[in-house]
């Protein structure tokens, strides 16, 4: 006997589906269904017919479940397994919040802080925020519920199921799903504008939330300026980098794109074709025969513009006398939180506008609007739009505003005209297409009623066909389809990302650390041992430009790496020598400042490394190029060093910065450095000119001699962990310690490293040779490195004195599975293995330490 088929919201048969299907769990504050309990195990079910529903209705593909509150309060334990049982049913899983944190989290936070805040309402004032209590409470009952949805996530979730959170009652819920499960594919759609980052600052936890957001794999918006303000305010308020993918986030990156949502146009045009809505029509025009129709259909709220849009009306009246028996403006105001005062306000105000122009320019047998408190059902709104001549819509602000969509998909036979909010989503898809206006320019307005009402029948079919082409191929469905699919092939191209740079084997790394003899450790500093940005200091919503500073954490762990005398420690930064005196002068171990130009141990003096061919006359023509540059882009500054100069423009506009590096590098190379041997090297927001050949890997070999010498080794090294978050100019440190190199490709990096004047010059067959005796070298005993030249360097503290030029490589007895090249935070990369932040460098160098006094 065949089984019963399941259908769910999506009314989809899926009994005859061999194909498993890829699982969507669509997570929403409101289920999709309204309940109304029966009895004390009983509970009525209505599917709610939403723009988000209709969406999902014709995604195929998937199987799609949702969680979200059912929008009743449900304390006891019989009603709970009762509704859950019966939502089964309809593919839907609910969330029980109680009383208490709906009022804080969805009445409170959701309502009265972050919808009138994107909409650029602000914040509320004392009167209205005391009713709702403190923004801390309402922010604890927020992450609470939010904590409460990724509960049932978990508990529902199965392996490779897509989780879709939509809208601002969710921006906490990708982090808490995130931190309980790294691998889950997490999407976030936000349905409202995203305002600037100037109005989204204000915000007491503005952080918190943007932070939580960028935990998802991909970020969505209805429109590009919203998806533009989330990266800007990312940039502004967090510091981090905004690309044309999205934000990148300690080598994480977070896709942002938009995706402007559509309707179900289909569901519109049959309808036009169903008896009762023909019925509706013929009825319509009857009713306004002779007249002119303009339509309004609106929620009753702040954002919509309903009081402007009537006294635009006026306006056109009043400047139109000929026009006021024959066109009547009819108004659907759908009524919302009619318990709140605002609210309350606001249609007092529009019965009171509506009332007066009805009462001026009416007569006996006809007003000029006909307004509604009360929403119409499916049928008779299709029927309205067919006999609309003009679709007036007026919001002042409005995520995207899909009754322009609904218009348009039903005047295939009007070909009316579309008056469109320049401030609503949807003009910037149906903008061809309609008359755009700004709401609160009234004379505007009115004067586009007047084009509206005037336009030739061939211009307003023309326009039509724009808007009528858009609406039908760019439907809900569609939308639907699309994001999923990104989000798809956004997880593929992580995972790509993470494929070419794999995290580093914490574990083998430290078994390795324990069974060798003699180990190095060549440590970057910035982003590698300093504090997360995040815990810098913010002000005025900018992280403040401080010197950094070392990781709190590591301190302990870092004297005890000090006192191992079987560990050798370089710090080898692109930083000044004051900059590493301050964090590191405590310390036991090798700094080595401007990217190893100056080398000192411990708490000795300076010493420098830089080659004795170092051309530096190129200092002070660039030093004026950098000046100019930082007066005229503010928040930006530059450092003048030994052997560099530095211009950072972190801390000044994203996209202002940018534009002046461009600027400015054309300014370099057509002027002060068209000639000098330099290299420009481009970081993440700054802008570094230094001397040809002055690298981390051009001066490791002189570092490894001199460490060699100056400690007197017993024994060659043969562990080397190599980690930082080095420019690729400078990754070169990586490949003179990269084991796996032929001989012969070593010897030349090497050799070349050393000298940068013969990076052009081919190798002959006697260098060749030379190499592989120096690679020989490797394997010398320590009583022929003791005779060696290297116990003949002198170590002069004299500052501008120079080092002699050892052979440092020569220590190194170095096995492949002994060495660990680690890139921090940078996606891409020639080390072997990425740590994600300046965090996992401090728990490594942790498990390092424990590791060798529990050995």
């Amino acid at each position: 006997m065949r089984k019963n088929c399941l259908k769910g919201i999506d009314g989809y048969d899926r009994q005859d589906q061999r194909l498993p299907k890829q699982r969507l769990l669509v997570v929403a504050n409101r289920l999709p269904v309204s309940a109304v309990r029966q009895g004390k195990d009983s509970w009525q079910l209505e599917i709610s017919v939403g723009g988000l529903v209709s969406a999902l209705l014709g995604l195929k593909e998937f199987d799609a479940r949702w969680i979200g509150w059912a929008g009743v309060n449900v304390p006891d334990e019989t009603g709970q397994e009762a509704l859950t049982k019966a939502l089964a049913e309809k593919k839907c899983i609910p969330v029980f919040l109680d009383e208490d944190t709906v009022h804080q989290y969805y009445n409170g936070y959701c309502n009265n802080i972050i919808w009138p805040l994107f909409h650029y309402l602000g914040l509320p004032q004392e009167d209205r925020l005391s009713t709702t209590r403190s923004f801390q409470s309402q922010f604890d009952a927020y992450k609470k519920a939010n904590q409460m949805f990724a509960n049932v996530v978990h508990e529902n979730y199965e392996e490779g199921d897509v989780v879709w959170c939509h809208d601002y009652h969710l921006m906490f819920l990708p982090r808490c799903l995130k931190e309980k499960n790294s691998n889950i594919k997490v999407g976030w759609f936000l349905h409202t504008p995203f305002p600037s980052s100037e109005i989204h600052r204000m915000l007491p936890s503005r952080r918190d939330l943007l932070e939580s957001v960028l935990a998802a794999d991909l970020v969505g918006f209805h429109t590009y300026d919203y998806a533009r303000h989330f990266v800007s305010a990312c940039t502004r308020i967090l510091g981090l980098e905004g690309t044309p993918e999205g934000v990148e986030n300690q080598g994480k990156l977070t896709r942002v794109a938009a995706f402007p949502i559509g309707i179900d146009s289909d569901r519109f045009i049959r309808a036009l074709e169903l008896p009762q809505v023909q019925d509706h029509i013929k009825e319509l025009k009857e009713r306004f025969a002779g007249r002119k129709v303009m339509l309004g259909v609106d929620r009753l709220d702040m954002i919509k513009g309903i009081p402007q849009k009537i006294l635009a009306f006026e306006e056109f009246l009043e400047e139109n006398p000929e026009w006021r028996d024959k066109v009547v403006l009819l108004q659907i105001a759908v009524p919302t939180r009619t318990d709140v005062p605002e609210y309350q306000k606001l249609s007092s105000q529009v019965h009171e506008i509506v009332g007066r122009i009805n009462g001026r320019f009416g007569t006996l047998t006809a007003v000029p609007i006909h307004h509604l408190d009360r929403s119409l059902d499916f049928h008779a709104l299709c029927a309205l739009y067919a006999v609309t001549d003009v679709a007036l819509i007026t919001s002042l602000r409005d995520g995207m505003n899909l009754v322009s969509y609904e218009f348009v998909a039903c005047q295939a036979s009007k070909k009316g005209v579309l008056i469109l909010s320049e401030f609503a989503g949807a003009a910037q898809s149906l903008g061809a297409g309609a008359l755009l206006v700004n709401p609160w320019n009234i004379a505007e307005v009115a004067a586009s009623i007047s084009q509206a009402l005037n336009m030739p029948a061939d211009e307003r079919e023309k326009m039509h066909q724009h808007n009528f082409m858009h609406v039908t191929t760019h439907t809900s469905q569609e939308w639907a389809a699309t994001f999923v699919s990104e989000l798809n092939d956004t997880i593929i191209e992580a995972q790509l990302r993470t494929r070419q740079v794999p995290f580093l084997p914490v574990k083998v790394a430290v078994e390795r650390y324990l069974q060798s003899n003699n180990r190095l450790l060549v440590l970057g500093f910035n982003s590698t041992l300093t504090e997360p940005a995040s815990t810098q200091g913010v002000r005025g919503g900018h992280i403040r430009e401080l010197q950094s500073r070392l990781h709190l954490e590591i301190k302990e762990t870092l004297k005890k790496l000090c006192d191992d005398q079987r560990t050798n420690i370089v710090i080898l930064s692109g930083s000044d020598r004051a900059v590493l005196d301050d964090n590191f002068r405590e310390y036991n171990l090798w700094l080595a400042a401007e990217n190893g130009m100056f080398l000192r141990h411990g708490t000795g003096e300076w010493m420098t490394t830089m080659p004795e061919n170092l051309n530096m006359d190129w200092v002070d023509s660039v030093k004026h190029v950098f000046e100019y540059f930082t007066e005229r882009t503010p928040g930006s500054h530059f450092e003048l060093r030994e052997t560099s100069l530095v211009w950072n423009y972190k801390y000044a506009e994203s996209h202002f910065g940018k534009l002046q590096s461009k600027d400015m590098l054309q300014h370099l190379w057509t002027g002060p450095i068209s000639n000098a041997a330099v290299d420009v090297v481009q970081g993440d927001r700054s802008v570094e000119v230094r001397s040809v050949g002055v690298t981390k890997g051009a001066a490791i070999d002189r570092i490894l001699g001199e460490i060699v010498h100056n400690k007197g080794m017993k024994s060659p090294i043969d562990y080397v962990l190599c980690a930082g978050h080095f420019l690729s100019k400078d990754e070169d440190v990586y490949s003179f310690f990269e084991p796996e190199l032929p001989c012969e490709s070593l010897a030349l990096a090497r050799t070349r490293s050393l000298d940068p004047a013969r990076t052009s010059i081919p190798m002959t067959s006697d260098s060749i040779n030379q190499a592989k005796a120096h690679q020989l070298m490797k394997q010398r005993s320590l009583s022929t490195l003791e005779r060696s030249n290297f116990r003949s360097a002198a170590w002069r503290p004299i500052v501008h004195d120079r080092m002699s030029l050892p052979e440092g490589s020569s220590v190194l007895d170095l096995k492949a599975e002994n060495f660990f090249s680690c890139t921090v935070s940078r996606k891409q990369s020639d080390a072997r293995y990425l740590l994600q932040s300046s965090d996992d460098v401090v728990a490594l160098l942790k498990e390092l330490t424990e590791s060798k006094s529990s050995n």
